[in-house]
């Protein structure tokens, strides 16, 4: 890594030293620099180098690399637009299952009959004095109510996070719940169902933060049920991780799952009428295009 800055001329030189193909003009050329950053970039021209030096395979364009930084820009808006709708789903079963079966406990969510201790432990951490003053709601219901120290959990649960819930979901004693929450999304088993929450939220938390997409690897692999085939058996890949949350979809709303398969298929086969993208979504991210 250089340790000195550069600017953007000389990063156009530096590029056209490796033998890259700057097929666009240098002005738009140093304006896409500008606005995206070289940086960022080197994400999305790393897998066109060939060697330790940085060097460009032969015949690698500028216009490929910003076109595989786009389909990834695309996928991301996508995947974050129908992941939300699975984080909203599951958010509301979870508090709407657990408070009605502690109807007595509108704060169950701190009571160690209902969940692990070392969740109740930990609890405060999310629970401080930022998260009051922050969320209008929980400072407008400590006002009102000056003695409670927390607020019943539909109020205090719509502001934690797809990976907080999920953790509070893990979190809970009763087998029972947990069971009739996953049944809820066709999945029978609670660890393959956390399995596959685990992989939306992993995708969720890499779209939130602006990471490369097209490559992406789920860590632990994703478990196997009946009703869903991977391409080549790759449990890790971001098809099976998109598979995933197709799957979970249809059993929101079967005219979302339609809307999400269709958008992920037009945007994939758009942009495969260039022969080098269509590389890294068959090699990188596992997709296999239908004949049509």
């Amino acid at each position: 890594m250089g340790k000195e800055a550069t600017n953007a001329d000389r990063q156009i030189e530096i590029l056209s030293e490796r033998n890259m193909d700057l097929d666009w003009d240098t002005d738009k050329i140093k304006e896409v620099l500008l606005d995206i950053g070289y940086y960022r970039l080197g994400f999305y021209w790393n897998p066109f180098e060939v060697d330790d030096s940085h060097n460009f395979r032969e015949g690698t364009k500028f216009s490929d690399v910003i076109a595989l930084y786009y389909l990834d820009a695309d996928l991301r808006k996508i995947l974050s637009r129908y992941i939300n709708r699975i984080e909203i789903n599951f958010r509301t079963k979870v508090v709407y299952y657990a408070s009605n079966i502690n109807k007595k406990s509108p704060t169950w969510f701190i009571d160690s009959q209902v969940v692990s201790q070392k969740y109740v432990d930990d609890f405060p951490s999310f629970y401080d004095d930022d998260f009051k003053k922050n969320n209008q709601v929980i400072k407008k219901h400590h006002k009102k109510y000056i003695n409670d120290k927390y607020a019943p959990a539909w109020k205090t649960l719509e502001f934690f996070t797809f990976g907080a819930i999920l953790k509070l979901y893990k979190s809970l004693r009763e087998e029972k719940t947990k069971n009739r929450i996953s049944k809820i999304y066709n999945i029978l088993n609670i660890n393959k169902f956390e399995n596959f929450m685990n992989t939306i939220v992993h995708v969720r938390n890499v779209c939130a933060h602006g990471g490369v997409l097209f490559d992406l690897k789920v860590p632990l692999g994703i478990a196997k049920i009946p009703d869903l085939n991977f391409n080549d058996n790759n449990r890790h890949s971001l098809d099976s991780a998109i598979k995933v949350i197709s799957y979970i979809l249809g059993h929101i709303s079967n005219s979302r799952k339609e809307e999400f398969d269709e958008a992920i298929d037009s945007l994939l086969t758009n942009n495969a009428k260039n022969p080098v993208i269509k590389e890294f979504i068959t090699n990188k991210m596992g997709y296999h295009f239908q004949n049509k």
